[in-house]
C-alpha cells in the first residue's frame, strides 16, 4: 500500500514531497520504505553508520511507524533514522505506560539517495512482541519528522488531528493494514 504523507500546517517545510509504503506480507512482519522526493540538498539527512538502538531520534530526522493490532487500546511505535539508529516501544493506550519494546529485533534498515530523492526502507519482525495479535488486521500510522540543514522541522503524516501535531493521536492511525496470511 502507498500512501502519501501530509505536512503539519504548522510546520510547512521545504519543496518536498513524502510518501510512504507499508506491508503486513507474514503474521507479524511490518515492511515500510518512506521515500522523499524534491529539494534533498535542503535536508539534514546524515549518512548510514551502524545499526543502533537509541533515544530521541524525533528530534532530527526520522521515520515512524504506529501499530495498533486488532482493535487493542495498545500500540507500537518503531523509528528509524537515516543514520540507521532505531527504537521501538509499546503503550498500553494513548501515551499511556511507555516501555522500551526489548522484544523487538532490530530492523533491517537500507538507504538509498540521489540528487533529488532519498529512500529509507525497513523491515521489522513484531510478532515475538505482539504475540497471539501478530496475524490481525493492523490499524496503522506512519510519520516523518525532516529537518531541514537550518535545523528547523516539518512533521508529516498520513493524518493529523486539529490542533497542535501529536502522532500518537487516534487520527494518525490512518491507515489499515489486512491480517497477513500464514506461509
Amino acid at each position: 500500500m502507498r500512501l502519501t504523507l501530509i505536512p503539519h500546517p504548522d510546520t510547512a517545510g521545504p519543496d518536498i514531497a513524502v510518501e510512504a509504503e507499508a506491508l503486513h506480507r507474514a503474521p507479524g512482519r511490518l515492511d515500510l520504505a518512506f521515500s522523499v522526493t524534491g529539494d534533498i540538498a535542503a535536508l539534514r539527512l546524515p549518512p548510514p553508520g551502524p545499526l543502533v538502538r537509541a533515544d530521541e531520534l524525533w528530534r532530527h530526522s526520522c521515520f515512524e511507524a504506529f501499530v495498533r493490532p486488532g482493535g487493542d487500546a495498545g500500540y507500537f511505535e518503531l523509528n528509524v533514522a537515516p543514520s540507521r539508529a532505531w527504537a521501538a516501544y509499546r503503550f498500553t493506550d494513548y501515551r499511556m505506560d511507555m516501555a522500551v519494546a526489548d522484544d523487538v529485533p532490530a530492523p533491517a534498515i537500507e538507504v538509498s539517495q540521489s540528487a533529488d530523492s532519498y529512500r529509507l526502507s525497513a523491515s521489522v519482525d513484531l510478532s515475538v512482541a505482539l504475540g497471539l495479535l501478530a496475524d490481525l488486521p493492523w490499524r496503522l500510522g506512519l510519520s516523518a519528522v525532516i529537518e531541514e540543514e537550518s535545523g528547523r522541522q516539518s512533521l508529516w503524516a498520513l493524518a493529523h488531528r486539529p490542533g497542535k501535531p501529536d502522532f500518537h493521536h487516534a487520527h494518525c492511525f490512518a491507515a489499515a493494514l489486512a491480517a497477513a496470511k500464514p506461509a
